[in-house]
């Protein structure tokens, strides 16, 4: 008998909604986009369409966050990592597949394989090559609170840190 072990095929789209709006763009488009320098399609429309320029799209996408393999799995397969991954997945997760018991270990196989083809550092064009589910669902709306609510803490963390207050005490 031959048995037949199953791959895990890695993401080719990317299906960003908001509401009841939804636009799709390839995997490929994006890594071309970083080869080339130039977007096309539907990305091109996007891009075009929020002003935002390429160059600021490609360091996003290519960002190294070095992350030890071990260390990395040991947290994210722990309790405060099964936490962080969780409110993630409310973020990405694969489409149509919304499930936590789906998605939790979509995002740990996207993160440790990005990480093993990055030899210890990951970049997120890494990990939406890594991510084991055709399509990836992103939340737009999620993505915009979480965002809010981190630029928030950064204002806040900014005003104690550059108080006037902290600055009289010190003289």
């Amino acid at each position: 008998m031959f048995y037949s072990i199953p791959t895990a095929k890695s993401a080719e789209k990317i299906s960003l909604s908001h509401g009841l709006f939804s636009r799709t763009i390839t995997i490929k488009s994006l890594n071309n986009l970083i080869k080339t320098g130039e977007a096309k399609g539907t990305l091109k429309n996007l891009i075009e369409a929020q002003n935002i320029p390429i160059e600021e799209i490609i360091n996003v996408l290519n960002q190294e966050f070095e992350l030890p393999l071990v260390v990395t799995s040991k947290l994210i397969n722990s309790t405060i990592g099964e936490v962080i991954l969780f409110r993630l997945t409310k973020i990405i997760y694969p489409k149509k597949l919304p499930n936590k018991t789906i998605s939790i270990p979509a995002m740990r196989a996207g993160v440790i394989n990005g990480i093993v083809v990055g030899n210890g550092k990951l970049t997120l064009i890494q990990f939406l090559n890594s991510y084991p589910n055709k399509t990836i669902e992103v939340n737009m709306s999620a993505l915009f609170n979480v965002l809010n609510k981190v630029e928030s803490m950064s204002e806040l963390i900014d005003f104690y840190v550059d108080s006037p207050l902290e600055r009289m005490k010190k003289k």
